[in-house]
C-alpha cells in the first residue's frame, strides 16, 4: 500500500510540475547506476521545487535529507518520513539536537547498505543565485561512515546540477544535468579531496557565475539575451562580451491572459500567500503549491458551471481560455 501511495503521489507531482514548467530537461541518464548503493549530490537552487523535480525525473527514488525544522508539527513529521525524507538538524537547532543527526546518518547507513539511493542538497542552504556554494561535509560523513560501519558496501557518487531559466514563475524551463559517477576511493583523512572532486564535477554542470560583480554580470546576460542556463553561451559571452543580442518575444500579454483566467488562484497568490513569504526563494514553490492544489477544483467548477442556464457559455468559454492560456504558459529568463 505504501509503495502504490508514493507511486502514486509521484505520479501526480510530475503531472502538476508539468502543467507549471514549460518545460524539464534531464541529460546523463546513462550515468545513473542500478543496484549500486548512491548517494546523490545535488546544487540547491530552489527549495521545494529541487527535490520534487528530481524525485519525478529520475529513475532511483531517493530518501531526503531534508531541514530538520521542517519536522516540527507532528503530523508533518510523519508525512515527512513517509515520503522518504529524513531530518537534518544544524548548528542554529542548538548542540543538542545536532547529536540527534547520528541517528539520521544511521537510517542513511541502513538505505545504502540496501543499495538505495540518498539524496542530499550539500550545498546546506538555498538561494536563486547562479553558482556553487561551497559544500558542506554531510555527503563525506555519509560515504566513509557506511564504508567504516559495513566494508562491503561501496557506495557512488552521483553529481546533478540543476537550474532553472526562471526560479520564481510560472512557464519557465528546468534542466537537470547527471554527472560521472565518482567513487569514494580514499581514505577518511582525504574527505576534503572528495568534496572537492564533487564540487568541481557540480560546477561542470551548471553554469557558474563568480562572486564579484554577479548582479552586474546577471543584468547583462539578460539584457543580452544569453541563455543563462547554458554553460556555452555565457562561457563564450563573458570570454568575447560579442555576443549578439537576441530579440527576446515578449510574453507579457500572454501572462496577464492566463492570471485573468485564473484569477481567484492569482488572488489566493497576491492576498494572501505572497505577504507572508519571509524567505522569497519560496516563491516559486508556493506558486506550484497553489496550482497543485487549486487548478483541478478550478477546473472542476468550471466544469460544473458551464452546465448551467445562463452562466453555462461564458463558464465554457473561461475553462477553455483558462486550459488555453495554461499550456501556452511561457515566461521568459530572470
Amino acid at each position: 500500500m505504501r509503495v502504490a501511495i508514493n507511486a502514486l503521489l509521484r505520479l501526480l507531482v510530475r503531472i502538476a510540475l508539468h502543467g507549471y514548467f514549460k518545460k524539464i530537461t534531464v541529460y546523463g541518464r546513462e550515468h545513473i547506476p542500478t543496484d549500486q548503493p548512491v548517494i546523490l549530490v545535488a546544487n540547491h537552487q530552489n527549495a521545494l521545487l529541487d527535490p520534487l523535480v528530481l524525485a519525478t525525473h529520475i529513475s532511483l527514488k531517493p530518501y531526503f535529507l531534508t531541514r530538520a525544522s521542517s519536522f516540527k508539527h507532528p503530523f508533518v513529521a510523519k508525512l515527512l518520513r513517509y515520503i522518504h525524507m529524513l531530518p537534518v538538524y544544524r548548528v542554529r537547532d542548538g548542540f543538542a539536537s545536532i547529536v540527534q543527526n547520528q541517528q539520521t546518518f544511521d537510517q542513511t547507513f541502513d538505505v545504502l547498505r540496501a543499495k538505495g539511493s540518498i539524496l542530499i542538497f550539500a550545498e546546506g542552504n538555498h538561494s536563486n543565485v547562479r553558482n556553487i556554494r561551497p559544500l558542506s561535509k554531510g555527503f563525506t560523513r555519509m560515504a566513509f561512515g557506511v564504508m567504516d560501519r559495513f566494508p562491503e558496501v561501496k557506495p557512488i557518487i552521483l553529481p546533478i546540477g540543476i537550474e532553472y531559466s526562471a526560479h520564481k514563475r510560472s512557464g519557465s524551463q528546468v534542466y537537470i544535468r547527471i554527472g560521472e559517477r565518482l567513487s569514494v576511493d580514499m581514505s577518511p583523512a582525504q574527505s576534503g579531496l572528495l568534496t572537492k572532486k564533487v564540487e568541481n564535477a557540480l560546477k561542470s554542470l551548471v553554469v557558474d557565475l563568480p562572486n564579484e560583480q554577479y548582479p552586474e554580470t546577471l543584468a547583462q546576460l539578460l539584457e543580452n539575451g544569453v541563455d543563462v542556463c547554458s554553460k556555452k553561451e555565457v562561457a563564450d559571452f563573458l570570454a568575447e562580451n560579442s555576443h549578439t543580442p537576441k530579440k527576446v518575444r515578449s510574453t507579457y500579454l500572454a501572462n496577464k491572459m492566463m492570471k485573468l483566467f485564473h484569477l481567484p488562484l492569482y488572488l489566493i497568490w497576491l492576498v494572501i500567500v505572497s505577504p507572508k513569504i519571509e524567505d522569497r526563494v519560496f516563491t516559486g514553490t508556493f506558486k506550484f503549491l497553489i496550482g497543485l492544489v487549486f487548478v483541478v477544483p478550478y477546473y472542476l467548477l468550471l466544469v460544473w458551471l458551464s452546465f448551467q442556464p445562463g452562466i453555462g457559455p461564458w463558464a465554457l468559454t473561461v475553462l477553455l481560455m483558462a486550459w488555453i492560456t495554461l499550456l501556452k504558459n511561457e515566461n521568459p529568463q530572470e
